[in-house]
């Protein structure tokens, strides 16, 4: 994947990681755009390439009352509004292969969830949109099987495609990051360390996923010493609102902090 073919995205020459981030799902036009327009004036101050991230639906719930989102389309208008308001690149997932034609229309980016990515049919419907093909690593798989994936996008004819560690389960009630596999899946594709989903402890008896967002900046600061070229990171400014995922999401207040920290570590990995 070439990061300058992207549309719109900015700051590609700064040799720095780029940044997949907002919210875990659009819940309005109001936050979306409030949080967009946080992160691109951090990102653009520490010359981070941004791609603005959030679902349209939640299709993977555990509990059937869990918020899925505002409406299909509603969400997607939104996502091209914050595109167009800020010129910034948008990624959305897709659940199945009609939703990619659809989500095509409004987004740059379309990501294959990490439950979803041994779904050939899936895969090969994003792919042959021309979107670059984000490719969540499934928690239950290695590093080395996502070349699959990879290739299954690449004889599409598309090589605009990235992968994604969101973290591996241990046990039946938490996640661990096995940072070997980042340099194993740079083989294949650029690769992102999805640091807040990575820091879930899912399958909670209240059918709420847990979390540890105190973790984030080690693991984030790990992710970029072992050579990430990415960073996914969740963020809300009110979590006690946030209809999804708020138990692993990061403070936007914090964010800055954050990326300064990452950026500053980037840095001395590149003199390296």
């Amino acid at each position: 994947m070439k990061l300058e073919k992207i549309p719109q995205i900015k700051n590609t020459s700064s040799n720095n990681f780029f940044l997949l981030a907002s919210p875990c799902a659009i819940e309005g036009e109001e936050m979306a755009l409030r949080i967009a327009e946080r992160v691109v004036e951090i990102t653009n101050k520490l010359e981070i390439p941004y791609i603005f991230k959030g679902s349209f639906k939640k299709a993977n719930r555990s509990r059937i009352d869990s918020f899925t989102g505002i409406g299909d389309e509603k969400a997607l208008k939104i996502l091209k509004k914050v595109s167009e308001t800020f010129e910034v690149p948008t990624v959305t997932d897709i659940h199945e292969i009609s939703d990619a034609a659809m989500a095509a229309e409004y987004v740059d980016v379309l990501q294959i969830p990490a439950f979803l990515v041994r779904q050939t049919d899936l895969v090969v419907a994003a792919a042959e949109t021309g979107k670059v093909v984000n490719l969540k690593k499934g928690q239950f798989m290695s590093p080395e099987s996502m070349k699959h994936a990879v290739r299954k996008v690449e004889e599409c004819n598309n090589e605009q495609v990235m992968v994604t560690d969101r973290g591996t389960m241990f046990g039946y009630q938490d996640m661990i990051v096995d940072f070997r596999g980042i340099p194993t899946m740079r083989e294949f594709a650029p690769t992102v360390l999805d640091v807040t989903h990575s820091l879930q402890q899912p399958n909670q008896s209240s059918g709420v996923t847990g979390g540890r967002p105190d973790m984030i900046e080690t693991i984030a600061r790990a992710g970029i010493a072992t050579g990430a070229d990415g960073i996914f990171i969740e963020t809300h400014f009110d979590l006690s609102v946030a209809k999804s995922d708020a138990a692993n999401m990061l403070d936007l207040k914090y964010l800055e902090r954050l990326l300064t920290n990452l950026t500053a570590i980037r840095k001395t990995v590149n003199s390296l």
